[in-house]
């Protein structure tokens, strides 16, 4: 999904050359007529695709309809926002243009084991359900209950919190929250802690009684999170 025909035409020849059968879009409107009703293994993404639908709202659209389908970004257009925007949105990617065919490939490959891996694990034997203060978390249903009251959380969140509360006896940092709940390394500390908070924020707003002065998500200032039980 790109806004420039020369693009189009290389990321087409590059894929079909890796044995994928590719289907193209020039403009934002154009990726969600595609996306409507047809289900693809991977989409790669310009953020600033032609027309008055974007690379976001694309990525929103492909990860609410399609949550399974891999992402790769490829962009001119790089940036911290950029970049965390599509980190929330869940990409398993993220390529600045000019991109050499081989880049991609690699690119396409990873983004594709990647998401695959993105489905957990059985736990091992007696980890099926963790109990910590007035929190229930069934690892095999993905359903979390706060003194016994359902909550709706994204896999992210879920994420967040199965690690957090398996390592309540220590402090998290963000590199490895990140890792942890997206499967993704971040560039360097700074990233990993403005991805983390966006995240613990929205967790907070969930979970806590008063998420203004959390109780069980933690911030210990400067190393990371640590799980209160209460």
């Amino acid at each position: 999904m790109d806004d420039e025909a020369s693009v189009r035409f290389f990321l087409e020849e590059t894929l079909r050359k890796s044995g994928h059968v590719v289907a193209t879009a020039s403009s934002g409107e154009e990726a969600l007529d595609l996306i409507r009703d047809t289900r693809f293994d991977l989409a790669i993404v310009d953020l600033r695709l032609g027309g008055r639908v974007d690379g976001l709202r694309v990525l929103e659209t492909v990860r609410w309809r399609w949550p399974g389908t891999a992402v790769v970004i490829l962009t001119a257009h790089g940036s911290l926002e950029s970049a965390m925007a599509a980190i929330r949105e869940g990409v398993d990617g993220y390529l600045l243009k000019p991109a050499e065919a081989d880049q991609v490939r690699r690119a396409a490959r990873e983004a594709l084991e990647r998401r695959r891996n993105v489905v957990p694990c059985p736990p091992e034997a007696g980890e099926e359900v963790l109990q910590s203060g007035p929190f229930s978390v069934d690892l095999q249903k993905h359903a979390v209950t706060v003194d016994g009251r359902p909550l709706e959380l994204t896999p992210r969140e879920f994420n967040l919190l199965v690690h957090l509360m398996q390592n309540v006896d220590r402090v998290v940092s963000p590199p490895e929250l990140v890792r942890a709940m997206a499967q993704y390394e971040a560039e360097d500390l700074y990233e990993a802690r403005q991805v983390v908070k966006w995240y613990v924020h929205r967790l907070r707003r969930k979970v806590e009684p008063d998420p203004a002065s959390p109780r069980y998500v933690v911030n210990v200032r400067g190393v990371g999170y640590r799980f209160e039980p209460g």
